[in-house]
């Protein structure tokens, strides 16, 4: 299925209301019953909704951990819409890791993700001078 820009939108914006809620039923509402999640150029893949929701619930950080995302659409080519954004978990005293993500999305009827590929980087840590 081919969604448009703002259809798009709004699923990512859903995904991580469900990344922030932990919530079973929000994150499978997100993915066709035949789901494939890869991550890092297939270096992990879960096959399944239900596999999905299960590794998203033992991913989850603690319900008061700070973090905060954002993602938005950048191209959509026939059915392959792709998103790029970025990720920080604050840790620590406010130190925290900065990520940056690429989503690559197939939809099905629905307006379900039935393939999400999705690349992340950590960026570099800040150097502090040692003479301030």
């Amino acid at each position: 299925m081919h969604l448009t820009r703002d259809q798009f939108a709004a699923w990512l914006d859903r995904y991580i209301a469900a990344w922030r809620s932990g919530d079973a039923n929000d994150i499978g509402d997100l993915f066709s019953e035949d789901v494939v999640y890869s991550q890092n150029g297939g270096q992990t893949s879960i096959s399944g909704r239900e596999a999905v929701v299960r590794d998203w619930l033992e991913a989850a950080y603690e319900p008061d951990a700070e973090w905060e995302a954002s993602y938005e659409p950048l191209a959509i080519e026939d059915q392959v819409h792709v998103a790029v954004g970025s990720t920080r978990y604050l840790r620590d005293h406010g130190v925290h890791e900065d990520f940056s993500n690429i989503f690559v999305c197939r939809f099905d009827e629905d307006g379900r993700c039935h393939e999400l590929r999705e690349w992340w980087m950590l960026a570099p840590s800040p150097v502090s001078r040692l003479d301030d």
